[in-house]
């Protein structure tokens, strides 16, 4: 499998001295920097941006003509996204401050010293990470259709609002930024992040890992592995899921149930890019992309003190959210279709068609655990179904009631409590019948089953109102 370089633009390290150029390289492709292009010749550069896109500039100010300082200007002019770190073994103030003013991104003395010169590198490639991405944000607002629908097939929808969390998907997933799934549980989220991944073009795999009612050491050892012998019962090596995942995209769900010891250890592998299998000294570094999912509020943990602040502002450098499945009641019919079918499939029968009952039935029920239990009910009913329209009654559901009720002897709740008046008879009737008629998308025996009366007696009461 060949490897994706990183970053995907190449950094232009640019300097006279051949020994610097190399010793630049080095010191990044320690970090994991591999993807760059060394220029000895200053007067080669304007060329080199026209030709090729970078994503870095380093830039050496004391150089035969063009000097650096004649260069910047240039650059930036040319290029105004591109930032540029300038290069020189001059401590001099005033050049310092003529270079900001140039727009220099950042300044750095020779000799490199490692910590502060990869940390500059890794600070403006996360600038023109995040310039490109917004310009990619704003690109998918005014786009129509998803660009590779083929990578979101799994999901089925034909609500807006979900079309257009699938173009903002598109549009981040190239970026190397974490990504942050909320939602409830049922609502797709390992499926959008699948797609998420398959639109990055990464070449390793996507790697799924749920986190929830690991301690620890369980923790650690999944992810970071651990050498042969490190512990009692070790007998032999164990590369952990982040090595696994190398040059793709590691997927942590349940991440809100991640107790506090393995919070520090994943924001130190956010921060850093290392990690310490069980059993080494020495740091391993990682390339893969990592989305998390939760289904609970993870501002609101953090604000109590249930989860880091820390590591949720930097989970959530992406955050899409998946709304419930009550909230997609177009989705409904297109979805039972598909989930019919497969299940049909796996049954090795033939797909049973669904009434306009049950259209409506699944419209007007609430679905805690959403499309997850709507699928258990299909693929029940499916099992259980022997002949005709698959109705509400297949799904063991009384075809008149809604979802989100009161169920058994509990009383329902008054909806008349907080009017300051009390509707007539006649005016709760038609309020009851329109409502029926629009949750049963017009179809007078359901919504008559809904009203608790007979067909004929819905039909009375309607031609009364005519």
């Amino acid at each position: 499998m060949d490897e994706t370089p990183f970053p995907l633009e190449p950094v232009l390290l640019v300097d006279d001295d051949e020994m610097v150029v190399a010793s630049m390289q080095a010191l990044l492709e320690a970090e994991g920097i591999v993807n760059t292009v060394a220029c000895t010749r200053s007067a080669e550069v304007p060329g080199l941006l026209a030709r090729s896109r970078f994503s870095v500039v380093l830039l050496d100010l004391t150089m035969p003509p063009p000097s650096g300082l004649e260069l910047l200007p240039r650059i930036q002019e040319a290029h105004p996204e591109l930032p540029v770190i300038v290069v020189t073994g001059v401590s001099d103030v005033e050049v310092a401050v003529r270079c900001m003013k140039a727009g220099a991104f950042d300044y750095v003395l020779k000799p490199l010293e490692s910590g502060r010169y990869v940390t500059a590198v890794r600070r403006a490639l996360d600038q023109r990470e995040l310039g490109t991405e917004r310009q990619r944000v704003r690109d998918s607002f005014f786009a129509e259709a998803v660009r590779c629908p083929e990578a979101f097939a799994a999901i089925v929808t034909r609500t807006p609002a979900m079309l257009a969390i699938f173009r903002y998907a598109e549009a981040i997933a190239p970026t190397s930024l974490p990504v942050l799934l909320t939602g409830e549980t049922g609502t797709g989220k390992e499926l959008l992040a699948s797609a998420v991944h398959e639109v990055s073009g990464r070449s390793g795999p996507f790697v799924a890992v749920n986190v929830a009612g690991l301690d620890d050491a369980l923790f650690s050892d999944t992810l970071f592995g651990h050498r042969r012998g490190a512990f009692t019962g070790a007998a032999e090596d164990r590369p952990g899921m982040i090595r696994r995942a190398a040059r793709g995209t590691l997927f942590l769900d349940e991440i809100g149930d991640l107790g506090v010891e393995s919070q520090i250890k994943l924001l130190r592998l956010l921060q850093e890019r290392e990690y310490h299998p069980l059993g080494e000294d020495a740091p391993r570094t990682t390339d893969a992309r990592f989305i998390f999912a939760t289904n609970l509020d993870l501002e609101k943990a953090a604000s109590e003190g249930r989860f880091r602040k820390d590591l949720y502002y930097r989970l959530r450098s992406h955050r899409i959210h998946l709304p419930p499945l009550c909230e997609r009641p177009a989705d409904i019919p297109p979805l039972v279709d598909h989930l019919l079918d497969r299940a049909a499939r796996s049954l090795g029968r033939k797909a049973p068609r669904a009434s306009r009952e049950l259209y409506a039935w699944c419209r007007n029920r609430t679905f805690p655990g959403n499309v997850r239990e709507l699928e258990g009910l299909i693929a029940d009913a499916v099992l259980r179904h022997e002949s005709g329209d698959l109705s509400p009654r297949d799904l063991g559901a009384d075809p008149g009631s809604s979802a989100g009720g009161a169920s058994g002897d509990e009383a329902p709740p008054n909806p008349f409590a907080p009017l300051g008046r009390l509707p007539t008879i006649d005016e709760a009737e038609q309020m009851l019948i329109g409502d029926a008629l629009r949750r049963s998308d017009g179809n007078q025996t359901l919504a008559a089953r809904m009203l608790g009366m007979s067909r004929t007696t819905l039909n009375k009461r309607l031609k009364r109102e005519e």
